[in-house]
């Protein structure tokens, strides 16, 4: 067993790793999605997957007994074994080529691309850049790019840090909030353990979080649906975001768009009006 450590200079021999999936876009699972979202969609053959519910599928099964405290795999199995106790989802680049489909069999290829150790205001980080390429019969589909962030324990002295102030103008808002059940739901379509999204003893005594907290991916989904929405009849070509602040609680948040030459700025915004998430949207 490969133990955990901080020295770069040994999470680097993971740069270039790569491991292959395949799995089929059921009818079943985006049948699912859709429940969980509550878009009344029912999928047949053919149907094009909505944008980001591929994160529904390539799941990794975990045996419950390696997994550690948070849920999440005791040494990340293909990840780099970081010595930091804390790991989210920081965000992401997408561009698509042509969309998947229900009935298809699909291939994933990871590599990990990068890892990087720094020190902030917070203690020690470290970030891993992981791309995945999606093939159907070996034409290119999707290419996406994933920042994982592993960080230390908060303090109990440490004061809270302020998130930025979210963008002003939005064309197209949206409220939504984010049930208990919805959480739930969510985890369970993505086989996700990460107990912040379940346990709030965990969330407030461990992570130092004041309820649970809102999926990174789930709101990304969101906003990006939002933009979606907004383009009726063009092609969705890139798409970037960017995890800023969390969504705790049962909250109502907005999901906020503003047009530019070439597609979309988009952000969530907490009730408090604090910047949760950024990110941009293409459309040709």
């Amino acid at each position: 067993m490969t133990e955990r450590t901080l020295d770069e200079q040994v999470l680097a021999q993971w740069i270039g790793k790569t491991e292959v999936r395949r799995d089929s876009i059921d009818a079943k699972q985006a049948d699912l999605m859709a429940a969980t979202l509550g878009s009344g969609q029912v999928f047949g053959d053919g149907d094009i997957l909505p944008t980001l519910w591929h994160w529904t599928y390539f799941l990794s099964a975990a045996s419950t007994p390696d997994l550690g405290r948070d849920g999440h795999p005791k040494l990340g199995g293909f990840l780099p074994p970081v010595s930091l106790p804390r790991r989210m989802w920081a965000g992401g680049r997408l561009e698509f080529t042509t969309p998947l489909r229900i009935g298809e069999t699909v291939e994933k290829r990871s590599s990990i691309k990068a890892v990087k150790v720094k020190h902030g205001g917070t203690g020690a980080l470290c970030f891993v850049t992981v791309v995945h390429e999606f093939l159907v019969d070996g034409e290119h589909r999707l290419t996406e790019e994933q920042d994982i962030v592993y960080r230390e324990d908060p303090s109990a002295d440490q004061p809270p840090k302020q998130p930025p102030v979210p963008p002003q103008g939005a064309e197209a808002v949206v409220t939504v909030s984010a049930s208990p059940v919805l959480l739930f739901r969510y985890s369970a379509l993505t086989f996700n353990a990460h107990r912040i999204h379940y346990d709030r003893d965990y969330c407030r005594e461990v992570e130092g979080y004041s309820d649970l907290v809102v999926h990174g991916p789930l709101t990304s989904t969101l906003l990006v649906n939002h933009a979606v929405a907004q383009h009726v009849g063009k092609e969705l070509k890139s798409y970037s975001f960017r995890a800023v602040s969390p969504i705790c609680g049962e909250q109502a948040f907005t999901l906020n768009q503003k047009q530019d030459q070439t597609g979309c700025t988009l952000w969530a915004e907490t009730s408090e009006g604090a910047l949760a998430m950024s990110a941009s949207a293409e459309f040709a």
